[in-house]
């Protein structure tokens, strides 16, 4: 299988793959028309990328079958022109969430204490113990999470630590899985901007999550609180972010931009960082050795999976819901022939099968295909398909709820 490594990637996970046998093709600064040439000259099976944008015409580019993030989040990848041509998806989630809440907490603490500041003063040979011994301090401050997935999970003992109370909001957290964290649930966003001192997002980007941080929560922001962003730039509407930093005295630690550069070095031209109240680094909180040899694992077990079983762990294109109608379930001996005769009755009513599995008993003398279909085939046709093979035991039609 040819793998085309097309980001900086640790050597443990590219020996891992040498040792299931891949052809890699290993070019970490590929990106836009040189990736898509190289898709077009390798002929990879399998692309693996961090951060790296995978578009359209690169997966038109050659015969790719799955993209592998190395990673959590996927919005650099198109994930709907995969899914048109039948291409996986698959990331490696988790596998950051210590390193991400660790910068995120530091960010936090580098406000408090105005360390970079402090650093800057010393370097231009300024002693400023006056201005500097000025901070708030953590011990109990309320933090309060916006989403509550792996990486907002591990911000929670560490709050615990710092003698932090949370309080916390995401689409899925109820009333129960709250005390079972040991937070307090908050009916929506704004309400946890009102209630913390410092606020940390941790939400996946997606349509209902783009902006979702805006003018509304920022007014509900306390003066002077602490606002971290660990998560993706375009979950939070920058200029209300700039809004509330000059004229409530928000502070922000920002690890990622609305305007970010995708490749590793690169000018960064975003009026934002020029902002006093603003921490910023460089979207590194998954760049630990680490989380990067945890994600090299992960993405050497996703191949591993694809190339013995063809299925991958992990998929995140694959449809919740199909079209599907109805279930025809097929009880008949295993020998050949049976599906096929079962298959071409539906194709000539022009049913369209939308999931498809057969079972097999010990011993491979029956087994049970349940086909799922976007329609439900005539009594006619049923009675044709149950008398096309003596090997079809039994028959039944179940409507989909």
């Amino acid at each position: 299988m040819k793998v085309l490594v097309a980001d900086k990637f640790e050597q443990s996970g590219l020996d891992g793959l040498q040792a299931l046998g891949c052809e890699i093709s290993y070019q970490p600064d590929l990106k836009d028309d040189s990736l898509a040439e190289a898709i077009r000259n390798v002929a990879p099976d399998v692309l693996v990328v961090r951060g790296t944008k995978v578009t359209e015409p690169m997966l038109d580019a050659g015969p790719v079958k799955l993209v592998v993030r190395a990673g959590a989040g996927y919005n650099t990848i198109d994930v709907a022109a995969a899914s048109k041509r039948g291409i996986y998806v698959s990331n490696c989630p988790g596998k950051n969430s210590i390193a991400v809440a660790e910068l995120a907490f530091a960010l936090i603490l580098a406000l408090d204490r105005r360390i970079a500041d402090n650093v800057v003063a010393l370097r231009q040979g300024t002693w400023n113990k006056k201005e500097f011994s000025k901070a708030r301090g953590l011990y109990g401050r309320t933090l309060g999470l916006i989403g509550v997935g792996k990486i907002g999970q591990e911000m929670i003992p560490r709050a615990r630590a710092f003698g932090m109370p949370v309080v916390a909001w995401s689409r899925s957290l109820t009333s129960e899985r709250a005390a079972e964290l040991g937070v307090e649930l908050m009916s929506s966003p704004p309400a946890v901007a009102a209630a913390a001192d410092v606020v940390s997002v941790h939400l996946a980007l997606k349509p209902e999550t783009k902006n979702l941080i805006n003018a509304e929560f920022f007014e509900a922001m306390r003066e002077g609180a602490y606002f971290i962003n660990t998560a993706r730039g375009e979950v939070v509407d920058q200029q209300a972010l700039v809004n509330a930093i000059r004229n409530r005295g928000i502070r922000a630690g920002l690890d990622v931009y609305a305007l970010e550069p995708t490749s590793a070095t690169a000018e960064f031209q975003d009026e934002i960082a020029k902002e006093p109240g603003l921490y910023g680094t460089h979207h590194i909180g998954a760049s630990t050795d680490q989380a990067q040899d945890a994600i090299a694992t992960e993405t050497v077990r996703i191949v591993e999976q694809f190339m013995q079983t063809g299925k991958v762990p992990n998929v995140v294109n694959l449809a919740q819901r199909t079209p599907a109608t109805h279930r025809l379930v097929v009880r008949h001996l295993d020998r050949p022939g049976v599906l096929a005769g079962v298959l071409d009755a539906l194709k000539a009513e022009h049913i369209n099968v939308q999931e498809m599995e057969n079972i097999v008993f010990e011993g491979a003398a029956a087994a049970v295909a349940r086909i799922n279909l976007d329609n439900a085939p005539s009594q006619e046709s049923l009675r044709q398909i149950e008398a096309s093979s003596p090997d079809i035991i039994e028959l039944n039609l179940l409507k989909l709820v």
